[in-house]
C-alpha cells in the first residue's frame, strides 16, 4: 500500500495507559521484539501474587496499566498492587476494604495526570491512579505513594450511590475500568440483571478528576440535560446502563458508551419511550459536555439480555481507494460486527432489517417485526441450529439433547422468550462478550475470539414464581443474581429463567467448537482464518477434568492482545494456558502452561529500565473450573537476548 493509506496508529502504545492499551481500545501494540522466530526463548520473567485468590462467584479479570516503570493491578476485592515493571517487585499497596454480595472482580484502573504537573518536581496526585469499587465507591490515589488523595472527594473517595435513592447494594456497583479523558472520569456501572423494574439508573457520570466534583450525568430520563444535576436530583430508575468501558476519541472530542438493555432483560413491555431508543445501542457524547452526538441501536426492544458488552474499537479502515475512514468497530453478544463512522454514527458498512420470528411470546409483551444485521462483514457464530446439529459424547446424552431439543420453541434468531420453554442462541454470554476485539494493524485484521452456548429460557408466571421451589421446579438451583437460575424480574408479570442448554454430563447440546479465535481481513471482509481455541485437558463431564488434549475449542472469556511483528497473545481458555499465534494464518506458535485457568486480557510494554518487551497476564482461573489463584505472571526473552 501507498504511503497514505497507513493506519493513523493514535498512539504509539508506549505505555499502557488505558485498559484496552490506549484510547482507542485496539490492544494492539508497535513493540515487535518477540517475533515468531524467537519466541520459543520466551520464559517466565517473573510471578507476583496478590494474596487475593477469587472466592465463589469472584473472579480475576484484571487487565494492569504500564506507566514508565510501574505496574498497577488492581485484584478481585479491589485491592491495588504497584509493581516494578522490570522485577516485579512490590512498590506500595492500597487496600480499599470493598465488599459486594456477589460478581466481584475489577477489569481494570483508571490513570490521571494532572495537566500542570512539574515532572521534575511533582506534587503528590500530580499522577494519580484512579479506582472504582465493587461497592460502588469512586477512589484516587497517589501513584507515587499508593496514599489515598485527600482533596478528591471527601478524603479522596466519592460515593456512586449518590442520585440512585435507596437502592440495594448488590444491585449496583462498578466492575469495568474507569474511562480517564480531558481532566473527566466517566462511570457507568453494572446493574443486576432480571431483578425489578425499578433498579437503580443506568445513568454515565462525568467527576472531575481533580476535585470529584460531577460535571455531567447522561441520564435518559430526565429533563435537565447532561449538565450538573440539583444535588437532590434522583436519576431515572430501570434505563439502560453501560457496564463495559466506553472509548474515547480525544480528537473528535467523543465518548462512546456501549448500553445495557433496560432493566429486567427478558420482559420489556412497561419499558419507557427513552429506554427504547437507548437500548443494547452505541452512544457517542461530547466528552465535554455529556450532550449526545449519535446513537446506533443494536437490537430493537431487547428480550434477550443482547446488552452491548464489548467497548468498541476504534480504527482507520481501508476505504477501497487507497485512502482510510475513521470507524468505530462494535462487536456484539450476537455474534454480528457493527462498522460505524465514529464521527456519524452511520454504518460504514451496510446494515439492513430483517424480519424475525414473531410466534411465542408471552400475553402483553410485544416483539420488533425485524431487527438490525451488519450484512457486509461475516457474523461470528454458527448459523441457526437443527436438529442434527445435536451431539453428545455418550449415544445417552446425544438422544437427550435432540429430545429436549425438539420440545423447545425455536425458530432461530431472536425466537421470543415466553411460557413455554424457547431456545436462545448466541446464549446470554454470547457471540462476543467484553473481551471485545483486538487490532492487527499491520495486516488490518480484526481479531475476535468467541463464545458459542445456547441457553433454554421460560417465564414463569408471578403467581408460581413465588412459591417454595420453583427454581428446581424448572430443574436448577437459584445462582448469583441475574446469571442463570430463577430470577425475579419483580413489578412484571413473569420471572424468568434460564441456564446453559447442556446435556446431563454437563456438555453443551450443540456441536463443537463452543469457541473460536477468527481473523476478519478489513480489507476484503472476509473471515482470513478461523480456528478452534483452547482444550478439554482442564474441564470435562461431571467437573472430572479429561486431560486430554484435543482442540475441541471451548467458550472463552477476555480478550486478546496483537503485536506488530504478526503475534496474538491470548490466555482465557478453559484449560490453562497463555498461547500466542500467527496472526496471518492463526497457527498456534507457542503455549505456556499456566498453574491455573486465566479470564483476563494480557497486556504487553517495555520496561523502561531494560528496554526489555513483557507479555504479563493475571492468572486468577477460569471461569469454568474450581481451580483458583491470585498470579500475575511476566514473560520475556532471556535478558541476555539482543533487545534492540
Amino acid at each position: 500500500g501507498c504511503q497514505q493509506s497507513q493506519p493513523k496508529v493514535a498512539e504509539q502504545h508506549t505505555s499502557w495507559k488505558g485498559y484496552g492499551g490506549g484510547y482507542d481500545q485496539s490492544k494492539y501494540v508497535v513493540q515487535n521484539q518477540i517475533t515468531k522466530e524467537n519466541i520459543q526463548n520466551l520464559q517466565v520473567a517473573w510471578t507476583f501474587r496478590t494474596g487475593d485468590i477469587p472466592q465463589g462467584s469472584a473472579a480475576d479479570q484484571n487487565t494492569p496499566l504500564q506507566i514508565g516503570d510501574t505496574l498497577y493491578t488492581c485484584s478481585p476485592s479491589n485491592i491495588v498492587h504497584a509493581l516494578n515493571a522490570e522485577t516485579g517487585e512490590l512498590r506500595w499497596k492500597f487496600d480499599p476494604q470493598a465488599h459486594s454480595p456477589f460478581w466481584q472482580r475489577c477489569r481494570g484502573v483508571g490513570y490521571y495526570k494532572k495537566p500542570t504537573a512539574n515532572d521534575q518536581l511533582p506534587l503528590p496526585c500530580d499522577h494519580s491512579i484512579i479506582l472504582t469499587t465493587v461497592d460502588a465507591r469512586l477512589l484516587k490515589i497517589d501513584a507515587k505513594t499508593g496514599k489515598s488523595c485527600q482533596k478528591f472527594g471527601e478524603a479522596g473517595s466519592v460515593s456512586l450511590r449518590q442520585g440512585l435513592g435507596d437502592v440495594r447494594t448488590e444491585l449496583y456497583f462498578v466492575t469495568s475500568a474507569p474511562t480517564v479523558t480531558k481532566g473527566l472520569i466517566i462511570i457507568g456501572g453494572f446493574v443486576a440483571d432480571s431483578q425489578a423494574v425499578e433498579e437503580p439508573s443506568g445513568v454515565v457520570r462525568a467527576f472531575n478528576a481533580d476535585t470529584g466534583d460531577i460535571v455531567w450525568a447522561w441520564d435518559i430520563g430526565n429533563p435537565y440535560g447532561p449538565n450538573p444535576p440539583p444535588k437532590d436530583q434522583l436519576f431515572t430508575p430501570g434505563t439502560p446502563n453501560v457496564w463495559t468501558t466506553p472509548a474515547v476519541d480525544e480528537d473528535l472530542g467523543l465518548v462512546y458508551l456501549p448500553t445495557g438493555n433496560a432493566s429486567p432483560d427478558f420482559w420489556g413491555a412497561h419499558r419507557s419511550k427513552q429506554s427504547e431508543k437507548y437500548s443494547s445501542s452505541i452512544v457517542a457524547l461530547d466528552i465535554k459536555t455529556g450532550q449526545e452526538r449519535w446513537t446506533f441501536q443494536t437490537v430493537h426492544h431487547d428480550l434477550w439480555d443482547y446488552d452491548i458488552p464489548a467497548q468498541p474499537a476504534l480504527y482507520d479502515i481501508p476505504d477501497g481507494k487507497g485512502g482510510r475512514t475513521p470507524a468505530l468497530i462494535q462487536l456484539t453478544k450476537r455474534g454480528e460486527i457493527f462498522v460505524l463512522d465514529r464521527r456519524t454514527g452511520i454504518p460504514l458498512l451496510d446494515v439492513i432489517e430483517k424480519p424475525v420470528p414473531q410466534k411465542g411470546a408471552a400475553e402483553g409483551e410485544w416483539t420488533s417485526p425485524t431487527q438490525p444485521y451488519s450484512v457486509d462483514i461475516p457474523s461470528i457464530r454458527s448459523e441457526n441450529l437443527t436438529e442434527s446439529d445435536m451431539w453428545g459424547m455418550t449415544p445417552f446424552d446425544q438422544l437427550w439433547c435432540r429430545v429436549e431439543f425438539k420440545k423447545m420453541r425455536y425458530d432461530g434468531d431472536f425466537t421470543p422468550p415466553g411460557t413455554t420453554k424457547s431456545l436462545m442462541y448466541p446464549g446470554v454470554y454470547g457471540g462476543m462478550n467484553w473481551g471485545s476485539a483486538s487490532i492487527d494493524e499491520v495486516n488490518d485484521y480484526l481479531i475476535i475470539n468467541d463464545i458459542r452456548v445456547a441457553h433454554q429460557v421460560i417465564l414463569v408466571p408471578r403467581e408460581e414464581a413465588n412459591k417454595p421451589g420453583a427454581s428446581e421446579k424448572h430443574g436448577g438451583q437459584p445462582s448469583d443474581i441475574g446469571h442463570g437460575g430463577l430470577s425475579p424480574q419483580t413489578g412484571t408479570p413473569y420471572a424468568v429463567y434460564w441456564r446453559n442448554f447442556m446435556s446431563p454430563l454437563g456438555i453443551p447440546c450443540q456441536a463443537p467448537p463452543y469457541g473460536t479465535l477468527s481473523a476478519i481481513d478489513l480489507k476484503s471482509r472476509q473471515i482470513a482464518w478461523q480456528v478452534p481455541l483452547g482444550t478439554i485437558k482442564d474441564t470435562g463431564p461431571l467437573g472430572i477434568k479429561t486431560h486430554i488434549d484435543i482442540p475441541v475449542g471451548m467458550p472463552t472469556t477476555g480478550g486478546s492482545v496483537t503485536t506488530a511483528s504478526g503475534l496474538i497473545f491470548f490466555a482465557g481458555t478453559q484449560d490453562y494456558s497463555l498461547r500466542a499465534f500467527n496472526s496471518l494464518n492463526g497457527e498456534e506458535v507457542w503455549k505456556s502452561r499456566l498453574p491455573v485457568g486465566a479470564d483476563a486480557t494480557p497486556m504487553i510494554y517495555i520496561s523502561p529500565e531494560s528496554g526489555r518487551q513483557f507479555i504479563l497476564i493475571s492468572v486468577g482461573g477460569s471461569r469454568s473450573s474450581p481451580d483458583r489463584g491470585d498470579y500475575i505472571i511476566a514473560y520475556a526473552l532471556p535478558s541476555n537476548e539482543d533487545t534492540n
